[in-house]
């Protein structure tokens, strides 16, 4: 059982990234793209829409979420687009994987503005109900 998880795991992996190598390629319909580009964004954030230590919600989206986008974006992209893009991501695992810093700190970027936003948010409710 162990066995087969470890390799649903790296097929999913593979299957992400052959997404990233479609949602750059031209022949792509712009609507894939947006989705593939949001579904892989969140794949490889480091921070998760329910965190992981909440108990078991806090894998749901990393079991449930992101395969279900995964499956509709590999149906959203043409066949002969995501059978090039999984080739390609092969040659790339064998040749090991790209690391882009840039897209690293432009995640960072967005959720820590999206935190600042969610407690300025929150706290101007909670001074004025404390001012008399």
């Amino acid at each position: 059982m162990l066995t087969g998880l470890r390799s649903r795991t790296r097929r999913l992996k593979a299957e992400t990234l052959a997404l990233y190598l479609a949602s750059r390629h031209p022949a792509t319909p712009w609507y894939a793209k947006l989705l593939v580009a949001f579904i892989v964004a969140y794949a490889f954030s480091p921070i998760d829409l329910i965190p992981d230590f909440v108990p078991v919600l806090g894998y749901l989206d990393d079991l449930v979420l992101i395969p279900l986008g995964i499956l509709l974006a590999i149906r959203l992209v043409p066949a002969e687009v995501l059978a090039e893009c999984r080739a390609k991501a092969a040659e790339m695992a064998e040749n090991g994987r790209p690391v882009s810093r840039t897209a690293g700190c432009v995640i960072a970027g967005v959720w820590v503005a999206l935190a600042v936003l969610g407690m300025f948010w929150v706290s101007t409710p909670l001074k004025n109900r404390l001012d008399f």
